[in-house]
């Protein structure tokens, strides 16, 4: 019989080592904003119709969309008709520990004749500005999501840690955009071709990949009708959620549940290069070469590329 607990010459048993437990796989969490709400209504269509209203609803179709998936959450930043400052939302969201913040909204233009849905990222000077007022405050800011204290850092250290985080985080913000709105464009008209760019505050978060849909413009009466619409509602939300998931699927999160069950691809895309497709998956550049069998960094649009575990 084999002795389990072999006698130390002291005369006592050496306890066994105890197995450290696996640490849990945890969700992928979207953070839903729905636009303006209470006395902040919004745009206003011809027909009466309130921003705040209808994008409340979709934003809660596509809550309730996200849940059904697996491995992903959703949290609602505005669950109903009330008011809440632009900086809370976005403090709403870090306090969830949100991989991922969208924000709901309907657009409006003097000229009914417009329409067509957009989606929106940080603009660089958005960025700029919201890295000096972090820098400015950082001994009253949160931790970034990824536990990084700006407070007892010197203004260098302090102002790279946070230039890496926006730079990452615009990088992200920019791949979900351009899936989502890759969506929209099959639902129907988009208002530009493109994934545009503003300074809207809900975006300006440095650790959050953050992303602003123009569902449509409510100004105009055919667009107004469809926001009202629960089908058109529900087809929206789930154009929106195709784009999500196909981020997502591309680059879970390490530590979550979708990380731990997809084979990691890469669908090469006008303007990737193999540098920056490594820095996004945190691999080294020799490695993504050889598991790819590639002999230089040449890549074209379409290549699917295979990413090595981490």
């Amino acid at each position: 019989m084999v002795d389990l607990y072999p006698r130390q010459s002291g005369g006592g048993a050496v306890k066994p080592v105890k197995s450290s437990k696996p640490k849990a796989l945890r969700d992928v969490v979207v953070a839903i904003d729905a636009g303006h709400g209470g006395e902040d209504p919004g745009a206003r269509g011809r027909g009466g119709t309130y921003e705040k209203t209808v994008v409340l609803a979709i934003a809660r179709r596509l809550a309730r969309l996200i849940d059904k998936e697996p491995g992903m959450r959703a949290v609602l930043i505005r669950k109903g008709d009330y008011y809440l400052g632009l900086r809370k939302r976005m403090q709403l969201a870090r306090r969830h520990r949100a991989d991922l913040f969208v924000s709901i909204h309907a657009d409006a233009f003097r000229d009914p004749r417009v329409r067509g849905s957009s989606v929106f990222t940080l603009s660089s000077r958005g960025a700029t500005s919201e890295a000096a007022r972090w820098l400015a405050e950082r001994e009253n800011s949160a931790d970034l999501v990824g536990g990084v204290k700006l407070e007892d850092k010197d203004d260098l250290l302090a102002s790279v840690l946070l230039d890496l985080s926006q730079a990452a985080t615009r990088e992200a913000s920019h791949q979900v955009a351009r899936k989502v709105l890759a969506q929209l464009k099959r639902l129907g008209k988009t208002h530009k071709g493109r994934v545009q760019q503003a300074g809207f505050m809900v975006l300006k978060s440095p650790d959050i990949p953050s992303i602003l849909v123009e569902t449509a413009f409510i100004t105009n009466p055919s667009e107004e009708r469809k926001l009202k619409d629960r089908r058109h509602q529900q087809k929206m939300a789930e154009a929106v959620l195709r784009g999500i998931k196909a981020y997502f699927e591309q680059s879970p999160p390490p530590g979550t549940l979708l990380a731990s069950r997809a084979p990691r691809r890469h669908v090469i895309a006008r303007g990737d290069t193999l540098g920056r497709i490594a820095q996004q998956y945190q691999v080294s550049l020799n490695k993504l070469r050889s598991v790819n069998k590639l002999t230089g960094d040449r890549i074209r649009v379409g290549q699917v590329l295979r990413i090595p575990e981490t």
